[in-house]
This record gives C-alpha cells, structure tokens and sequence, in this order.
C-alpha cells in the first residue's frame, strides 16, 4: 500500500508537470495571436491549471468552510472569463499553480522508519522448560520466563541474566560504541545482540514492555505536534478575500466599469506571494545538498531558523563511533611500549571479542601483522585471552583475569589505568611470564572537525548540549574537549525525549544531531532533526528532517546561517510581493491596469521573487 501511494504521488507531480508545460506553450501561443486553433490557446491553461484551482476552493468551502487563496484566484478566474479576458484568467492560473509545484516539490513526505524498528524485533525466543528448550513467539514469553540466548542471537525481552557470562552490544538502546561485559545479575535489553557466549536469562518485562517495543511508541508520537509550513496567503486568506471583494465591489459602483472590478480581483490574486516561500526554500535547499545535506523535510530549513540549542549525541556524532587503541602504556624494564603492544596484538588474535577484533585491527593498521600464537590459546569468557606468543605467556583482560593467574596488579598501573577510565577509555591489562607488565587503552576518537564546529556554534549564539546515553565519565571528557557546558550522561531514549521535551516547553527551540536507533525517538521530537547519513541508522536517517550525507559535521554552522539567509530572502521577496500588490491594486481602482496589464504585473513580480531566491543557491555565509 505504501508503495502504491508513493507511485500515486511521483505519478501526480509528473502529470503536474505535464500539465504546466502544455498550459504554458498554450499561453505564449494565444500572446503572439497564434490562430492555428478554432479557440483562444488560452482557454487550455484555463481548463487545466484553472479547474483543478475551482475544485480546490469548492472542494475546501464545503467540507470545512476553509477559505484559502484558492477562493480569491476562483472568483477572479471566473470574474475575468465572464468578462472574455481569458488570458488574464489562464495566466493566474498557471503561476498558482507554479506554486502549488513548487511546494509539492519542496515538501517531503515524512517517513517514520517505524517499519524497520519492527523489523528489529526479535521474533522468537527459546524458552527453556524441564523438557528442554521450546520456541515460541517472543509475543508469548511471559514475566518469569527462563530464556537462553545463544551467540549472535538478538535478546528477545528485556530480562536479567542468571547463568552465563557474555558482551552484549546495546548500541541499538544506548548507543554506546563499546560492547559491554555481562555476567549473573546483569540486566540487558530486548534488541541488543549477543557478541559470543550462551547465556540463561529470565524474563522481566515482554511484550509492549520490552525497551524496543517503547522506543517504536516513543518515534510513533514524538512527532505529533511537530509545525508543519503554511504558505501565507493561506494564513492571510480570509482577510485577502474579504477585501478584495469590498475593493472590487466598491471599484465597480463608483466606476460602473465591471473590467475595473475584474482586474483589481485579479491583481488581489497572490502569485508572488504564493512563490516567495517555496523558491526560497528550494533554492536554500539546493545549496544544503551541494554542502552534502539532504533535506528531508521541506520546512526543515525554516523550522533550523529558530534554533537556539543543539543537542548532540556523542557516539558516532562527535566522535567515530569505533573503538580504537589510544595509548599503550609498559611498566616493565624488559618491554618498550611496542613491544608490549606487539605481543598484546598476538594473544588476541584467535579473540571472539569485539575489543579483543579491535587491538588486533589497530596493529595491523599501523604496524602490520602480529607474529602468530601458539595453540595454547584460551579465551575466558568475561574476562580476557590467554595464549603462548615466542614461548612468552601472555594474559590480555581485565582484572579478574590477572587474579585468576594469581597475578597482583601493582597500585602504579591501577592508579594509571583509572586515569584513562575517568576519560570514557576502557583498559586492558596485559600480563607476561606471570607478572603484570602494562595496559592497552581502547577509546572512541574525536572527530576533526568536532571542536571547530561547536566553536563556530558559540559564535553565533547556538548553545551545544551533550545528551548520550554512554557513561559519565567518557561524556565528561568529551564535552571538556570540546568546551560544551551542559552535560547529560547515561540517557536512554526516553531521557532524551524527555528533556528535548521540557526544552521544549519552556519555549527553547532545540535542534538534535545523532545517529543511532536509540536517537530516533529525539530526532523525531526536536524541532529540527539532523542525522548522521553515512555511519547512521536507517532508522535515524528516516526518523530526521535532514542528513549529512558524508558525517561531516563542519556543515552545521553553514546549515545554521543558511536557513537564517533563507528566512530573510523570505521575508524580502514578502515585503516586495506585497508592495507591488499595493500599488497594483491603487493601479486598478483607478484605471490604469487592465487584466492582461495586471496579470504581466504579477509576472513581473514572481520573475524578482524567483530571481531573488536563486540568489540563495551559490550563497556561503563567512565562517570563523
């Protein structure tokens, strides 16, 4: 079905298209008198993008008493035919209906991704009972439930582990960029994914209940309420016509020349207005996309205008969203720090963790291959390698495997490896021969581009806010790099959907940047939306308004003063096609305009109102 009226759609602005063509080539062909056909060329402009405009307002004044623009072009469209001036009537026509394009072309369809979410979820679960292991629907589980998840299998109900010690990537919930380590008595979440490891669960919350069941409900409704565009002849409607009625009534009486009247509905007619949005907006548009933004939503630009804050996600937003080996620290004589990491590299190269995957890949990156371990090589789940490397044993893990070797951890590496945690960095210990000689540190990196961008924010007036669901200490550090003076750490989705929310209603316009499933919910509830369009999340691409297609941040600050220019070329063209109403109309009243006249008038004006909007196109604000 979805397809369906996506075709139905694309089919209609085409034939739009068609019918604006046709109508404009009929045009030109009744201006240079072209007698070819037995009637006025005009009339097919007339009868192609006339009618639809008649349909419209009746349409409009009889289910809903809505009196939009289309009601004032109507009685001038049919005002000017009675009268036989039916190129006036055709060319109104055709530039309405110019606009009308124009903002179909300009406004998207929102897609809320929901599908995918759904697609997410895991199906099935394996329920162990006294008879063994019976799979049933994940629907069916029930609170109590003893459920046993096998490697690479997604968590089917939120639950608590009960035996069985594994790392759980929960990026999909928190968005952390780091697996985590779960033993017995460890929560974990519907969606997240079983790295390597068996493990027995019982069931705490199912269904509707579960975290990725809450995350659809919470994208399903943050966009309720969301300010959808209305162009402002449709704001201004009513008063338009109800004037332009008295103005052309009371022309008519005091004249007693109906082709006054006519002309001053048909001058009333708003054409430039109708355009100065929507060309604003596509040529504003156009130059996000020559930047590497893709513009999802069409009033997402003019919405930007109104931003004051902008909230980040930290994992995959200002930073890579990887693990990488930062630092490698040797506290013993024998070993330098390459050699330490060489030998660390080597051990956990059989390693199914994805820390273990990620020291390997950081050697081979920078230092080519590690020499091969022995067959001696044994992987203890929850906390580390062992294996034989050039008849050296070596131990890469945390600290309850340097205990389990009985090996102490000397108070110098401890007070050192806490540095490097309190900086959002996580540690592994290595031992050699039985003695613990240093660590390697694995971090999410910085982007480049992340420091001047948040500076260049500052510089014109946008305050940054780091809202991520990673710990504390790693969302401290970050926002300290980048100077960002508002912190939130440790947020699930729905913690950033409520304080984007409480921003929200105390007046503060918020725009939100993330790129993860977790982030939908909040990209969809900010005022603006901007998601990450290369490392990013299906999900988040399609729960934004606008993405960035190459993750380049730096764009932001353009992004920002682009749509404040687009708000002023708005208002510009605004102020201008107003003006040359004004005038127009006294024109009228007094004689001076005949319907043709007025009608090359309002050409005139949409040609400036275009013209002025082009000019957006090849714009680039100063940058610092």
């Amino acid at each position: 079905m979805e397809r369906l009226e996506q075709f139905l759609e694309w089919g209609g602005t085409k034939r739009s298209i068609v019918l604006l063509v046709i109508s404009a080539a009929a045009l030109v062909m009744s201006l240079v008198g072209d007698h070819r056909l037995p009637f006025d060329p005009a009339w097919i402009a007339v009868i192609l993008c006339g009618v639809p405009i008649l349909l419209e307002a009746v349409i409009g004044l009889v289910t809903e008493f809505d009196i939009c623009a289309d009601v004032l072009v109507s009685l001038a469209l049919i005002a000017a035919v009675i009268i036989g001036e039916t190129f006036a009537a055709g060319e109104v026509a055709v530039i309405m209906q110019l606009g009308s394009l124009l903002e179909e072309l300009t406004v998207a369809r929102a897609r809320a991704g929901i599908e995918r979410l759904v697609r997410l979820t895991p199906r099935t679960a394996r329920v162990v009972t006294d008879g063994g292991e019976t799979v049933l629907f994940a629907e069916q589980v029930k609170v109590g439930d003893l459920i046993r998840v096998l490697p690479g299998e997604t968590v089917p109900v939120d639950g608590v582990i009960r035996t069985g010690v594994t790392s759980i990537d929960q990026a999909v919930v928190t968005g952390e960029p780091l697996p985590v380590d779960r033993e017995p008595g460890d929560e974990v979440f519907s969606g997240t994914v079983n790295q390597f490891g068996p493990f027995d669960m019982e069931a705490t919350r199912v269904d509707k209940d579960s975290a990725i069941q809450r995350m659809i409900r919470l994208v399903q409704s943050a966009d309720a309420g969301k300010a959808k565009i209305v162009g402002l002849a449709d704001k201004w409607a009513r008063w338009i016509v109800v004037i332009a009625l008295i103005s052309a009534g009371l022309t008519w009486l005091v004249s007693h020349e109906a082709i006054r009247a006519v002309t001053v509905l048909v001058v009333f007619c708003p054409c430039a207005l109708v355009l100065a949005t929507p060309t604003a907006i596509m040529a504003a548009v156009g130059n996000a996309t020559r930047h590497g933004v893709l513009t999802r939503e069409g009033d997402a630009l003019e919405r930007l205008s109104k931003v004051r804050k902008i909230t980040f996600d930290k994992t995959g937003t200002l930073t890579y969203g990887t693990p990488e080996v930062t630092a490698v620290r040797s506290f013993s004589g024998s070993l330098s720090e390459t050699q330490l990491y060489r030998l660390a590299a080597a051990a956990e190269q059989w390693s199914e963790h994805p820390l273990g995957r990620a020291v390997v890949r950081c050697y081979r990156a920078g230092n080519g291959e590690a020499p091969a371990c022995s067959r001696d090589f044994q992987m203890l789940t929850g906390r580390g390698v062992a294996a034989v490397v050039e008849g050296k044993q070596v131990l890469a893990g945390n600290g309850k495997l340097l205990s389990a070797y009985g090996i102490a951890l000397p108070e110098e590496i401890s007070r050192e490896a806490e540095i490097y945690r309190a900086r959002g960095g996580t540690v592994i210990f290595t031992a050699v021969d039985g003695t613990a000689a240093g660590f390697l540190v694995l971090s999410d990196t910085l982007r480049p581009s992340a420091e001047r961008t948040v500076r260049q924010l500052g510089e014109i007036g946008i305050a940054p806010v780091l809202l991520t669901g990673d710990h504390d200490s790693a969302a401290r550090y970050v926002a300290g790099q980048l100077a960002i003076p508002e912190v939130h750490a440790d947020c699930l989705p729905e913690d950033k959907l409520t304080y984007i929310g409480g921003c929200q209603d105390a007046g503060e316009s918020v725009c939100m940047i993330g790129d993860g499933i977790n982030d939908a919910p909040a990209l969809k509830k900010a005022l603006v939306g901007i998601a990450m369009g290369g490392v990013g999340s299906d999900i988040a691409v399609e729960a934004a308004d606008l993405v960035l297609a190459g993750d380049d941040i730096c764009e932001i600050p353009h992004l920002l003063r682009l749509s404040r220019r687009m708000m002023t070329t708005i208002k510009c063209n605004l102020v201008f096609s107003l003006a040359l109403n004004f005038i127009a109309i006294v024109l009228a009243i007094v004689g001076i305009l005949n319907p043709v006249a007025g009608a090359l008038v309002h050409n005139a004006g949409s040609v400036f109102v275009i013209v002025n909007s082009a000019l957006l196109l090849g714009w680039r604000g100063k940058t610092g």
